[in-house]
């Protein structure tokens, strides 16, 4: 057995040993702090986090609202205003929702508006009137022929209108129509080199502009962009969204499901109870223009009790604008440079915002931390 003196002597033995064990460990969470960029977890950290946190919800909230293409949930799908395979609502019979005219050849995988002949005019048209207030078409075509560079055209449009089946000189529809276009030209009749073909454009009118064919609408389109849809191994698409006032056209080349824009504008008023369809013409030079499917989907917005009151029927088309539409040229890459910021386009600056926030407070507390430490050492 121990006695009293040797059992003391352990005693201390062990209480040194303690706090030296104390002391280390002190030391080297010290050292770690110093040398670990989590040194900065503290309490300031947790509000920083909290910051970081909210931000972000606050970002990925602001995506879902501002996303520029709607998922095509078929619950908003508008099938009276669409146009799908086997095309089976497609005829002249009273019942039926979409007729055609002239070269226009309906099948059961496409509806070819013109073939790769010259002097060819066709056209398909909805037979219900829109009253949608806030839509999206999603345009589903191919364009593809035997002709090489600049010998192919003429291209075709789409149309929201208030007349339908109406032949004219404009991708084989009237020139002077009231609503609104968007054309798909392939082939440069204006010999311009400040853009390249094929060019995707828009246009709205209320029945006093015609649509000027030799210059390629350049005194009254809206805007535009380049594209490269021609002889595509797969279907292009084409994505028209009116919402609020605003007119977003985008494509997709690809077949990717990778939309790009190609026309985002404002101040636009376009009435209810007009009609979609689509026509296409070729003349010394052709192309194939084929339809695979028109999609209509509703989407789904809130309106002030003054504009739900309001008859839009009455509306005039008619677009606000700070400069004349013919100011609206692109440049020679192919980009509209009156296009203001979209919904991604403000997503991503607040997210280069939000990172540059996070590594200013990142470095802000690393150098905080480190100053406290250092104050330690002069105690």
């Amino acid at each position: 057995m121990l006695s009293r003196q040797s059992a003391r002597e352990v005693l201390n033995a062990a209480r040194v040993s303690s706090q030296e064990v104390k002391a280390r460990g002190r030391k080297t969470l010290n050292m770690a702090r110093e040398r670990s960029p989590a040194s900065w977890l503290h309490p300031q950290t947790s509000v920083t986090r909290r910051i970081t946190l909210l931000l972000l919800l606050w970002l990925l909230h602001f995506s879902s609202v501002y996303s520029d293409i709607t998922d095509g949930n078929a619950e908003h799908l508008k099938r009276e205003h669409s146009l799908i395979k086997p095309y089976q609502g497609v005829g002249t019979s009273s019942s039926s929702q979409w007729d055609f005219s002239g070269s226009t050849l309906v099948t059961s995988q496409y509806v070819r508006l013109t073939p790769d002949e010259r002097s060819k005019q066709g056209s398909i048209w909805n037979t219900v009137p829109c009253y949608l207030k806030d839509w999206e078409m999603h345009v589903q075509f191919k364009i593809h022929g035997s002709g090489k560079k600049n010998l192919h055209g003429d291209g075709f449009a789409i149309w929201y209108t208030k007349e339908r089946l109406h032949p004219g000189t404009v991708f084989g529809s009237s020139a002077n129509f009231l609503g609104l276009a968007m054309f798909i030209d392939t082939y440069p009749n204006d010999e311009a080199p400040d853009r390249s073909f094929p060019y995707i454009s828009a246009m709205v009118n209320n029945g006093s502009l015609p649509y000027d064919h030799g210059k390629d609408g350049r005194s009254t389109e809206l805007g535009g962009c380049s594209v490269e849809i021609r002889n595509k191994d797969h279907d292009t698409y084409l994505a028209i969204r009116y919402s609020r006032g605003r007119l977003t056209i985008m494509v997709d080349v690809d077949d990717r499901n990778d939309w790009k824009e190609c026309i985002d504008i404002g101040g636009v008023r376009l009435p209810t109870g007009y009609y979609f369809g689509a026509s296409a013409a070729t003349g010394d030079l052709s192309d194939n223009h084929d339809i695979i499917s028109m999609k209509m989907y509703q989407l789904m917005v809130e309106h002030t009790p003054e504009e739900d009151n309001q008859d839009w029927t009455k509306i005039e088309p008619s677009v606000s604008l700070l400069k004349s539409p013919k100011d609206n040229i692109d440049d020679p890459t192919g980009n509209f440079r009156s296009t203001p910021l979209t919904g991604w386009k403000v997503f991503l600056l607040l997210l280069c915002a939000l990172l540059g926030i996070v590594v200013c407070a990142v470095v802000g507390a690393v150098v905080f931390q480190k100053r406290q430490e250092r104050n330690k050492r002069f105690y």
